[in-house]
């Protein structure tokens, strides 16, 4: 599986119209292209930053949507209010679900880089070590990975049933990325917590 991640500045003022946009133009889209495996939104309402992510079935699905989706993407930017966007694309190294996400649901989205070359041993200790920890916790959904083996960069998020709940683990979830990071060997680029506003993302279970 295989996933593109586009990040919008947008106006704060403009999320619910971003939102329903993406719910109700962008994903019945995306869905329909070949190898469309779903989409997922999460906002920062504070400061407008938005990750949409769309999962493809194939490297091949992912790179043959590209030029359609480049129309969609121009069209977000415009209803978000953004001028820009950065986009990425990435193979799912992991995905694990406990149970589907609920209104108020909340994430927390970590980027990561290490040597290019220790990205399977970094796979290895997110899948072996920090996981399993991450699953203990309180209001504890669902967890990815996404990598790019070019770069050595990563993407982790971790969707909890609630901004309390989040909270509430905030300072486990710290010791167990600091952990991880120290074993992978990695360096932490960027932590994030988002709320999670559109989930249809359907990725099988890669844990």
């Amino acid at each position: 599986m295989y996933a593109r991640t586009t990040i919008i500045q947008g106006d704060p003022a403009r999320i619910d119209a971003g939102i329903a946009h993406v719910r109700d133009q962008i994903f019945p889209a995306v869905t329909a292209m070949t190898g469309g495996a779903g989409m997922s939104l999460l906002v920062q309402r504070a400061n407008g930053r938005c990750i949409a992510t769309t999962a493809w079935e194939s490297e091949a699905a992912l790179k043959a949507s590209a030029e359609p989706v480049r129309a969609l993407r121009a069209s977000a930017e415009q209803v978000f209010g953004a001028g820009t966007s950065v986009v990425d694309a990435w193979e799912v190294a992991a995905m694990h679900r406990d149970h589907p996400t609920g209104e108020g649901a909340c994430a927390v989205v970590t980027w990561l880089r290490a040597d290019p070359s220790n990205t399977d041993r970094a796979i290895d200790v997110y899948k072996m070590a920090v996981l399993p920890k991450y699953e203990e916790l309180d209001g504890f959904c669902s967890a990815s990975m996404l990598i790019n083996r070019q770069t050595g960069r990563r993407v982790g998020t971790i969707i909890f049933d609630s901004s309390q709940a989040l909270a509430a683990g905030r300072d486990a979830i710290a010791r167990i990325r600091e952990a991880g990071v120290q074993e992978s060997g990695s360096t932490v680029e960027d932590v994030a917590e988002m709320e999670l506003a559109f989930a249809h993302l359907h990725v099988p279970e890669m844990a």
